[in-house]
């Protein structure tokens, strides 16, 4: 181990027998690591410790694996390393740990106060996408009800050319995350920067946006929707996903997605799209719900592993 925390791992092929050793403790260090993640019950300890590793190595995770096969030094700060391992297996979301996570094409800054975009989510974000280039529109208005960490409408800006998205959060802290996406990926693409505005306010309250009611072309969400009588075992989830984002409002969840049909049924143009997210338990009723308040059309599509995750509805006519 070097000065200041510093670990150089070297090439285990070479002669020189420090760097061998060194190469040994390498093996142990990451060997300990995973063993403290697993006995924590973490799901996916060989590639978290990986991350970690990444992270404190200033690297990508393809760096690490590729030094790994093939032997290669690994420069890191084992100091750092400790602490973030210390705190993953106290089962601190790794995402905030790290303070970032993907999401389609961005790599989000996430933090306490902000829920983590999840992978299922890409899905509801690509059926908007796919519908909006199927429908030929060139200029496509959109709203995001619930933007949290602004995953959704953010990658809707990036990969519509000419859209024009409007985020709405309640949570201060989880928009103080939302404005610094907002803020990175406007760096990233500059002709973009009036393309996406963000409105503090309830999602399911009439009053908000209200100047765009019967005008938007789409409107899609993660809204919060885990029902009240089923908290989540795994404690990323429970104890550090913020509530607001996370339960419904009611025993089965779905105070706030009808809440949030409604609300997107007044903002909706007739023949519009609205696409949202809910638990797997809720399809039928959250179907029906949408056919007696303004939908036709009614669907639901399953997640990665087949499961209903996400309603698919257009605004009637009439």
């Amino acid at each position: 181990m070097g000065g200041g925390g510093r670990f150089v791992v070297q090439n285990s092929k070479h002669i020189n027998v420090g760097e061998k050793e060194q190469s040994a403790i390498m093996d142990e260090t990451i060997g300990k690591a995973i063993a403290t993640l697993r006995e924590a019950g973490v799901d996916t300890p060989e590639h978290d410790v990986k991350l970690l590793l990444a992270e404190a190595a200033g690297c990508e995770l393809s760096d690490v694996d590729k030094a790994m096969l093939m032997g290669d030094p690994i420069d890191y700060d084992a100091e750092r390393f400790g602490a973030m391992l210390a705190r993953r297996a106290n089962r601190e979301p790794l995402q905030y740990i790290v303070g970032h996570a993907p999401f389609r094409y961005l790599d989000l800054e996430v933090g306490p106060g902000v829920f983590i975009p999840r992978q299922e989510t890409e899905l509801v974000a690509q059926e908007g996408i796919d519908w909006i280039t199927r429908n030929g529109l060139y200029n496509p208005r959109v709203v995001d009800l619930c933007a949290g960490s602004g995953a959704i409408g953010l990658s809707i800006v990036t990969e519509v050319p000419g859209s024009h998205v409007w985020g709405v959060e309640i949570n201060q802290q989880a928009a103080a995350w939302t404005r610094r996406n907002i803020a990175a990926t406007m760096r990233r693409w500059p002709a973009l920067a009036s393309n996406y505005e963000l409105e503090i306010g309830d999602a399911t309250n009439a009053t908000t946006l209200a100047k765009l009611d019967g005008s938007i072309d789409m409107v899609i969400t993660n809204p919060p929707y885990v029902p009240q009588n089923n908290i989540p075992d795994q404690p990323e989830v429970r104890d550090h996903d913020p509530e607001l984002a996370l339960y419904g409002g009611s025993a089965d969840g779905t105070l706030i997605p009808e809440r949030i049909i409604r609300r997107a049924s007044r903002l909706l143009r007739a023949q519009a799209l609205f696409v949202m997210e809910h638990d797997i338990s809720q399809g039928d009723r959250l179907t029906a719900f949408a056919r007696i308040n303004g939908f036709e059309q009614v669907h639901v599509r399953n997640d990665y592993t087949n499961r209903p995750r996400y309603l698919v509805a257009v605004k009637s006519a009439i």
